[in-house]
Order: structure tokens, then C-alpha cells, then sequence
């Protein structure tokens, strides 16, 4: 019998969330958390999954996560969030998650998703396993004040300088239009930049270097 935390400050996803595990063969829920102070202390349930939100008050999914692995690391922790920001997919794994699913997940792969980390196994969101892919696999931006960009901010920086569009660099990087408009203004600004013209042309300058 698998033993699961719920850990959300929406009563009425735990709620779902429970109704959804309970009917289960070979999982339990033992308890509920509003928080990740209130899931430490309710630690006592032994649970041996919890599944996490990543934005939450008091003390969120990550600092969880970090504190679970570092005084419970026998739960393994699935992230079930609407949250897909890089602060949360890379802070969560990095704590020692071993899952990051989305809340759109269908039933069928969040149950097998629990039997598979409860087993030691890692499983990731399509999307999110992209966005990895993409972090691996994207070229460092190198130009004259990249370091004063975030690795995000770097990536949409290195599409606009191939003539990208928002859209076609959303659709790569697994994220919102209204994210890269966001990504692109901060960019203009830390860099001292007018528009989005000047910004694809320092890349492109540095390519030619």
C-alpha cells in the first residue's frame, strides 16, 4: 500500500484529489496539508509520496521539498502544480523532486505516476521534460552584458536573434506569448537596448564574431 500526502492550499483540489486516490487499489491517503509547514508537522502519517503544489503560503512546494529531502528522504515527492516557471521546475528537482506534473494530468497518468516514484522511478510533463531538453541543449548567449540576463532570459534572447517570432518562441520554449513579451522587455532593459531590433542585432553580431 502506497501511503500519500496531499500538500495544497486549494481545499477543494485536495478534496478532488482524495476522492480521486481513495477509489485506488494499493494507495492510501494519510494525509492533508494546506501548506509545508503544515505537512512537517503532520509527518507522523509516515506517508510514503507526497504530492506537492509548488506556490503556496506559509512555506512553498521547493523549500518543502528541500526540507523533506534533507529530514524525511525516504517521501518521494511529485510536484502536481499549474506552475510550469522555471524557478519552480528547476528549484523543485534540484531539492530532490523525482516528479513535475501538471494539474491538467489525466487520472490514469497521475496514479501511475505515484506507483512509479514510490518505486524510485522520475517522472516528468511532457512540457516539462521539453523545457529541460531545452535548457540542456540551448547555446549560452555570449555577448557584451549577457551575464546580467537570466538563464530564461538568455534563451529568449538567443531566439529573437534568429528572427523568431513571440509565438514561435513560445511554441520552443514551452512558454506563454504574454512570458516572452516579459522575457524580452527585461532584457531591453537590463541591457540598455531601445527595441527588439537592436536586441536580434547584438546577437546576431556576436554570431559573426
Amino acid at each position: 500500500m502506497i501511503r500519500v500526502m496531499l500538500v495544497d492550499d486549494q481545499v477543494l483540489m485536495r478534496r478532488g484529489l482524495r476522492t480521486l486516490l481513495d477509489i485506488e487499489d494499493g494507495i492510501e491517503v494519510v494525509a492533508e496539508a494546506a501548506n509545508g509547514e503544515e505537512a512537517l508537522n503532520a509527518m507522523d502519517s509516515r506517508p510514503d509520496v507526497a504530492l506537492v503544489d509548488a506556490r503556496m503560503p506559509v512555506m512553498d512546494g521547493v523549500a518543502l521539498i528541500g526540507a523533506l529531502k534533507a529530514d524525511h528522504p525516504g517521501v518521494a515527492c511529485i510536484v502536481l502544480t499549474t506552475f510550469e516557471e522555471d524557478e519552480y521546475i528547476f528549484g523543485a528537482l534540484k531539492a530532490g523532486a523525482l516528479g513535475y506534473l501538471l494539474k491538467d494530468t489525466s487520472p490514469d497518468d497521475l496514479v501511475a505516476a505515484i506507483h512509479k516514484v514510490a518505486a524510485g522511478q522520475m517522472i516528468l510533463d511532457s512540457p516539462v521534460a521539453a523545457r529541460l531538453v531545452a535548457e540542456v541543449v540551448q547555446p549560452e548567449v555570449t555577448f557584451a552584458g549577457h551575464e546580467l540576463l537570466s538563464s530564461r532570459e538568455s534563451d529568449v534572447v538567443e531566439l529573437v536573434g534568429t528572427g523568431a517570432s513571440n509565438r514561435e518562441i513560445a511554441a520552443r520554449l514551452y512558454i506563454t506569448e504574454g512570458t516572452v513579451k516579459n522575457h524580452v522587455s527585461s532584457a531591453l532593459r537590463k541591457l540598455g537596448l531601445r527595441d527588439r531590433t537592436q536586441l536580434a542585432l547584438v546577437v546576431r553580431e556576436r554570431w559573426r564574431g
